[in-house]
């Protein structure tokens, strides 16, 4: 089986700020120029799956019209981590404090009463789990944390408890990458 995690393209958003979980759109002409580049790139008869947030719903919609053969459907599971109320502030802003709470306690550490990185974890476990037991080719549209699960789980790894274990290299944007499963 083979699996390709595509990362959605450059946000709308001022650089540095935290926005996992928000909707933001990325920039049309870069999504259109991953959507061209990706239609050539791919072979015919893919599922598509694709995170519901509208940066990389928009990549699946300009895919799907270059390539009919691939529609798509969204999976909430392929979202971004939510970040609860670190959402829309700037990295740099948030104190370190915060920070250092987060690290020691870095699987079950809640932004704001949101996700802990374990319940993100455990979310796309489950996508990725659903997709090693379909056994079909398949492409992923999501987000850098999404990518970075899916690294973990390729090593056995569920739940990282320390911030040492998330992975750190992750796609630029509009990039992707094909895993043989």
């Amino acid at each position: 089986m083979r699996q390709w995690l595509v990362r959605h393209a450059q946000p709308l958003i001022a650089p540095g700020v935290c926005y996992g979980a928000t909707d933001v759109a990325a920039d049309e002409h870069a999504t259109l120029l991953t959507a061209r580049t990706l239609a050539q790139a791919l072979p015919p008869g893919l599922s598509v799956i694709s995170s519901p947030l509208q940066r990389c719903e928009r990549l699946a919609n300009c895919l799907q019209r270059l390539r009919p053969d691939l529609p798509y459907e969204t999976d909430v599971r392929l979202a971004e981590m939510d970040f609860g109320c670190w959402e829309g502030q700037r990295w740099d802003a948030i104190a370190q404090v915060d920070y250092e709470r987060w690290l020691a306690a870095f699987g079950s550490h809640r932004f704001g009463g949101r996700e802990s990185v374990s319940e993100f974890m455990q979310r796309v476990a489950a996508a990725w789990d659903e997709t090693q037991r379909r056994g079909v080719d398949v492409v992923w549209i999501t987000h850098a944390g999404v990518i970075r699960a899916v690294t973990l789980l390729r090593q056995g790894v569920r739940r990282p408890e320390q911030a040492a274990q998330w992975p750190r290299e992750v796609l630029a944007f509009g990039a992707w990458c094909e895993l043989t499963t």
